[in-house]
């Protein structure tokens, strides 16, 4: 089986490559930008099936259909939220939600397999989904987080969170005041709850407020060291594959 995988994110592109090594499928071409998938598609074969993330670092991917007619399957990898989804079920779209299972991965792969070998051309109507996705519905982000102190529930604003952050297999907010609270949810699972213009993961153990940073400063290893206003118990630090996106992020 000839299969290729497109996402912007390296880290993201490996572990699925490995979670499609460890169910005996290779996937050794990466792509990670709409200019490089059209520009390799232009001068390759087309293979039998595409995982393609919708979001790419250039623009979405849809604009690779728009430039080339593309003759492969095609399972999308999306973090994006349920009105979109939707789009793709009326359109019988194949789809990953991100993070990906491995379960989820497998059933995916087994009903490429058992389709028509035959190559068809992707000759689906994106229209509706890519103004979804282009003007998305106004959703609602996490406002404020209700947690436990003692015998009472407290409720910390979003806005008074200068980190969040993961420790001793514990997920932490720490707020302007200097205090320390315990979540109920993992930092995967706040990805799609926290406003992506006023938080970023700047690594596996960090999310960082916008508003909170007082100092940027040149770190080892091509990374960035992160001074935040309060908070001092641990060096933040922008891990190095994340330091392009972090700069994107900023501006």
């Amino acid at each position: 089986m000839n299969v290729i995988i497109i996402e912007d994110e390296k880290p993201s592109a490996r572990r699925l490559q490995r979670m499609l090594k460890a169910i005996d499928v290779n996937a050794e071409t990466m792509l990670h930008s709409v200019e490089e998938s059209i520009n390799w598609f232009q001068n390759n074969e087309h293979p039998g099936l595409i995982f393609l993330d919708i979001q790419l670092s250039d623009g979405l991917s849809f604009e690779i259909f728009e430039a080339i007619e593309i003759k492969s399957a095609v399972i999308f990898t999306t973090a994006y939220d349920e009105y979109a989804l939707q789009a793709f079920k009326l359109n019988s779209i194949d789809y990953l939600l991100k993070p990906i299972d491995e379960d989820d991965l497998k059933i995916a792969v087994e009903k490429f397999k058992v389709r028509t070998p035959k190559k068809q051309s992707v000759t689906l109507d994106f229209n509706d989904i890519k103004k979804l996705l282009v003007n998305p519905i106004e959703r609602e982000y996490k406002k404020r987080f209700s947690v436990k102190v003692g015998q009472h529930l407290k409720l910390v604003n979003i806005e008074d969170i200068e980190c969040i952050y993961s420790e001793n297999k514990g997920t932490y907010a720490h707020t302007v005041e200097g205090r320390n609270y315990l979540l109920d949810m993992t930092l995967d699972q706040l990805e799609e709850e926290l406003e992506p213009h006023v938080f970023f993961r700047v690594s596996r153990k960090f999310y960082v407020n916008i508003n909170a940073i007082k100092d940027i400063i040149s770190y080892t290893n091509s990374r960035l060291q992160i001074k935040l206003k309060h908070y001092k118990e641990q060096d933040v630090i922008v891990a190095r594959e994340r330091v392009k996106d972090f700069k994107n992020w900023l501006e």
